[in-house]
């Protein structure tokens, strides 16, 4: 049974034109896809999937599926991401269209009792072909060329799979001589909860396809596919994505932490010491082959954080938070500091908060002072509180890490109190989550403030990473 197949779904043949050209056609696709994913697939690799689909043949769709992903991917993480553009590109067959299911109150009731009926049994087959007849029949929208024509939550919304539970439950029953019933009720409700998301799944799959049909599979599979945790944007990513993305959070600061050192060793040996190198240079003839190095004290920066933990940015600010407690014995010295429109030190409240985002974000909310008499950011204000209240937290071997949208709701953007924090730090950095398009409109001073200090576009997990392995000394 595969991680895509929960329920188990009996093997099927790939449909179409799976031979020849079509072959290559559908795995050069599924690169492709994968590639704009931000999945690290070369040519070698995808000559090996080649091999190995020539190896399975096209049999067995769920064959297939194992191959490609044995050869294609890098983790488990991004099984997900591969597993909804492998069923774009390698399709179940058989799917009728609209005009072939019943979309009547009838149809609907008799479509409900046969889900009931495979929801009960477990049959991945029955569950396939009920999904296609529920997209078909319910979640047909649009006539113009435009319109998708075909929608998962709308088939759901009729479908109502969930309302099922009372009545699979009832059919699957308690089994006999059970010690603890009430346990064991439980758990049979989990294993029912479990199916019916394998068969919401298994429609929006079916919608997903539909779509492709008309759309193109390589415009859905880039547009309708949710990424991997680490390229969700900050802005839109819900509490699930962000508790997903705190198991990012150690294994990012590892790759961090092992990229910083080496350029801490890289750097540690400093400019060439003339005067000694040509005294050495005289056992050789005046020739230099040996070049001296003037050594460089070992040195860590000094890192600050200021973070807006308002609104949609909490997220990111929650994330980095997090990530830099993971790094903290990369630094000499760390300080957080978290605003809305009033600023306070949170260092100890990130050493020994949640592990979770949104934990942390609400013991923060909770415990710091961070809003006056409204509870909007205000940039100016901060900053400005900032700058006066803690201004021995910034040296010259800082390092200033600002982490906010930069809308200021309208109110005095303080510019000069950004100067003044810049005049002291080594360096500042501004760290956005909006893309640089929107710099500037609305409430947005991103442009003023981005003309005293370096504004970077930080959207998502992968970016932030990137960034942070590049900006910060050594």
């Amino acid at each position: 049974m595969s991680p895509a197949d929960p329920a188990g779904t009996a093997t099927a043949p790939v449909p179409a034109d799976p031979a020849g050209t079509g072959a290559v056609a559908r795995l050069t696709g599924l690169v492709a896809a994968l590639r704009a994913h931000g999945f690290g697939i070369g040519t070698g690799e995808t000559v090996d999937a080649g091999q190995a689909l020539d190896a399975v043949g096209f049999t067995d769709r769920e064959r297939i599926r194992e191959a490609l992903a044995a050869t294609l991917l890098h983790g488990e993480a991004q099984r997900p991401v591969f597993d909804r553009v492998f069923d774009l590109y390698f399709p179940l067959g058989g799917a009728g269209t609209a005009e072939e299911y019943d979309g009547t109150p009838a149809g609907l009731a008799s479509l409900r009792e046969r889900l009931a009926e495979a929801l009960t049994a477990g049959d991945g087959a029955a569950l396939d072909r009920l999904a296609a007849e529920a997209v078909g029949g319910f979640g047909g929208y649009g006539t113009g060329p435009g319109s998708d024509g075909w929608s998962s939550y709308q088939t759901l919304s009729r479908v109502r799979p969930e309302t099922l539970l009372a009545r699979v439950r009832e059919r699957l029953g308690t089994a006999p001589g059970a010690e603890d019933p009430a346990f064991t009720e439980r758990l049979l409700d989990d294993e029912i909860r479990r199916r019916i998301e394998a068969f919401r799944e298994r429609v929006r799959t079916e919608a997903r396809r539909r779509v492709a049909e008309r759309q193109g599979r390589d415009s859905v599979a880039r547009r309708a596919v949710a990424g991997t945790a680490d390229t969700v944007d900050f802005l839109l990513a819900g509490r699930a994505q962000l508790d997903e993305l705190r198991r990012t959070v150690r294994p990012l600061a590892r790759k961090l932490a092992t990229r910083l050192a080496a350029r801490r060793r890289v750097a540690a040996r400093g400019e060439i010491d003339l005067r000694r190198t040509l005294r050495r240079s005289l056992s050789t003839g005046g020739v230099p082959v040996r070049p001296v190095f003037r050594r460089r004290p070992p040195r860590r920066p000094e890192l600050v954080l200021l973070c807006d933990v308002s609104g949609s940015v909490a997220g990111f600010a929650q994330f980095t938070m997090l990530l830099v407690r993971a790094l903290h014995d990369q630094f000499s010295r760390v300080r957080v500091f978290a605003f809305v429109n009033r600023v306070d030190e949170v260092t100890e409240l990130i050493a020994r908060g949640p592990t979770d985002p949104a934990g942390l974000g609400e013991r923060i909310l909770a415990e710091a002072e961070l809003t006056g008499w409204h509870g909007q950011s205000d940039y100016g204000t901060a900053l400005g509180e900032f700058a006066d209240r803690y201004a021995e937290a910034v040296g010259p071997r800082t390092v200033v890490f600002v982490l906010g949208d930069a809308r200021t709701n309208g109110s005095d953007p303080n510019l000069a109190a950004l100067k003044r924090i810049a005049d002291r730090a080594r360096r500042v950095h501004w760290l956005n989550p909006e893309q640089p398009s929107l710099w500037g409109t609305g409430d947005s001073v991103a442009p003023a403030y981005a003309g005293l200090v370096e504004m970077r576009p930080c959207r998502n997990a992968r970016q932030l990473g990137t960034l942070i392995g590049r900006l910060l000394p050594v």
